[in-house]
């Protein structure tokens, strides 16, 4: 649940949201869709120019999740709401692979990260296909 001082901020154009401004001492903390923060405490305008330019294409980006096990899977965000995030195992747009989802608190923990290999390799390990 989103706290009750965080501000939507909307994309200009088509109005979909981008993430939150949250007030902070004087100034205004930028906190992206999976609820972490952008900015430190800025100005209005510099944390709404940090959402704009942060936008939404990143959130179609390659993720990894660190499993209780320690190890590491390649993951794709499937939702993210201000009530949960959820993310699969990387099938690789197999249509006949066993779906692995895992559904994370929001904000999305530290486990979840930006895909740090090389992505066109195949993750084969614990966690992996």
């Amino acid at each position: 649940m989103l706290p009750q001082d965080w501000i939507d901020h909307r994309r200009a154009g088509d109005r979909e949201l981008v993430g939150w401004l949250r007030p902070e001492g004087e100034g205004f903390v930028a906190i992206d869709r999976l609820g972490r923060a952008l900015t430190d405490a800025v100005d209005w305008d510099v944390a709404e120019a940090a959402l704009d330019e942060r936008g939404l294409h990143w959130l179609a980006d390659l993720w990894e999740l660190e499993l209780e096990d320690g190890s590491t899977t390649r993951v794709r965000l499937v939702e993210v709401s201000p009530e949960r995030v959820v993310v699969k195992r990387d099938d690789f747009g197999d249509v006949s692979a066993e779906l692995r989802t895992w559904t994370l608190p929001f904000p999305a923990p530290a486990t979840l990260r930006p895909y740090a290999s090389d992505p066109s390799v195949l993750d084969a390990g614990p966690g992996g296909f």
